[in-house]
């Protein structure tokens, strides 16, 4: 009997994803654990491995497809013995979901707001594509082949601002290549960036997209459609800033002892054959230890909000923000309070470097009870950063500088850091936030007591 391949869950909130690629083409014999496909979502990509043997009967969903539901049928792996009479009446690939079309606006109505401040609108309904390249748009729909679509994401070209040459105004890929060449042009920058979101949706002030297009004139600026990350980062953050009640903690802390200390560890370092230490602390190193600690010491505020109850974690898993193009992802460092320094500062290194490529794990970037945010290396002094719900806190840390200050009556210069801690008001409320950020900076200042 033949053996439906379906779209797996990445994440227990993924509800659908991108295939992206395909390993396999039909008539291909797979084993147990062979890379078959490999999965898009906002966060990662993910391989997708064959879990039974047999041949590749047929292939559901093309390459390229978007909004893949999961436990949809993306292939059929047949089983020895069979044909391909068995995929006869095997499932068409689902055209990809329209948007809905957007309602008639008003010459320039002023948006009602809701009472959690969110704009009021009635979403209009859009038949369903008949093709499965079509895209709604703003009302219209929006033909082109897989591969265009992805010629076209590469390229960064918005697809719905191309002229189709293809059957029926389809875009292809020569269509891309022309407007990437430069021997076709794009439509009216106004008109496809108007085409990309509902005209009564209020995206800015209150103001929809249409009344902030009007704004501008037509040429004097790009329009850049929003992938995947960016929209879940804007609805997080906006969710965060709307529901999360933030409150803001500021300390400056002396880092000469922190400064010394990292010199002397990166200097009795372990050289490797061609003479390079095996590994060199960061600030940010000390930092998350540092962070990590105090949760610890003050247990209280190692907590999350969860509606009729608030969490206290028994680890200290501290998410440490990354950016990459597009976005910004934070992968967790687990019981970072019981990990040393160097154990620290190879995990930040490897989780870091496997956003930047979108190659983390689920279970890597999600939980954690609090994140550091560090744009020291870019010379900010110092910061307010957004909690990552459902954490507790953020920590926000500025660039360490030399800073004249008085002590005991006298001048001097010292290095100083300032940090900002962000708190959820409902599960660390000022006094426990005041705390936490007290221990922090004794440890920041006398990095000998993370060890204690």
């Amino acid at each position: 009997m033949s053996i439906n391949i379906t779209m797996p869950a990445l994440s227990p909130t993924m509800e659908e994803g991108k295939l992206a690629k395909w390993h396999v083409k039909e008539g291909d014999s797979v084993s147990s654990g062979d890379v078959i496909a490999e999965i898009e979502t906002d966060k990662a990509t993910m391989e997708v491995e064959a879990v039974d043997e047999g041949k590749i009967g047929k292939i559901v969903v093309a390459e390229g497809t978007e909004g893949v539901k999961v436990n949809s049928v993306i292939a059929i792996l047949l089983q020895e013995g069979e044909s391909a009479d068995a995929v006869a009446k095997a499932p068409e690939a689902p055209a990809p979901k329209p948007t809905p079309a957007p309602a008639a606006a008003a010459p320039a109505p002023a948006v009602q707001s809701t009472a959690s401040g969110s704009a009021a609108f009635a979403p209009a309904v859009a038949a369903p594509a008949k093709d499965p390249a079509a895209v709604a748009t703003n009302g219209s729909r929006v033909f082109a082949s897989p591969l265009a679509r992805r010629v076209a994401k590469e390229a960064g070209i918005d697809v719905s601002a191309i002229s189709g040459t293809g059957p029926h105004g389809r875009v292809v890929k020569a269509d891309v290549e022309a407007v990437r060449s430069g021997k076709s042009q794009l439509k009216a920058p106004a008109a496809a960036a108007a085409a990309s979101a509902p005209a009564g949706a209020a995206i800015a002030g209150g103001m929809t997209k249409a009344q902030v297009l009007a704004l501008y004139p037509e040429g004097s600026y790009e329009a850049v459609p929003n992938d995947g990350m960016r929209k879940t980062v804007a609805a997080r953050l906006t969710e965060s800033k709307q529901t999360v009640p933030h409150f803001y903690l500021t300390l400056d802390c002396k880092i000469d002892a922190l400064l010394a200390a990292r010199e002397q560890i990166n200097f009795a370092a372990p050289k490797s054959k061609d003479g390079k230490p095996e590994y060199k602390l960061s600030v940010n190193d000390f930092v998350m230890k540092a962070w990590a600690v105090a949760l610890q010491r003050v247990p209280a505020a190692n907590a999350t909000w969860a509606g009729d109850s608030i969490l206290y974690h028994k680890r200290s898993d501290v998410a440490v923000a990354v950016a990459v193009p597009g976005g910004l992802f934070t992968p967790v460092v687990k019981s970072a309070d019981t990990k040393s320094l160097r154990d620290i500062s190879e995990e930040v290194k490897d989780l870091a470097g496997r956003a930047r490529n979108k190659k983390l794990a689920p279970h890597e970037y999600q939980g954690g009870s609090t994140s550091v945010s560090n744009l020291g290396m870019f010379g900010i002094r110092e910061f307010a950063a957004v909690i990552n719900p459902p954490h507790g806190t953020i920590l926000a840390v500025g660039v360490g500088e030399e800073r004249v200050y008085a002590d005991k009556g006298q001048v001097k210069v010292g290095n100083f850091m300032t940090v900002t801690l962000s708190c959820d008001h409902r599960a660390v409320d000022g006094a426990l936030g005041a705390e936490v950020l007290g221990v922090f900076k004794g440890l920041i200042e006398n990095p000998v007591m993370m060890l204690a």
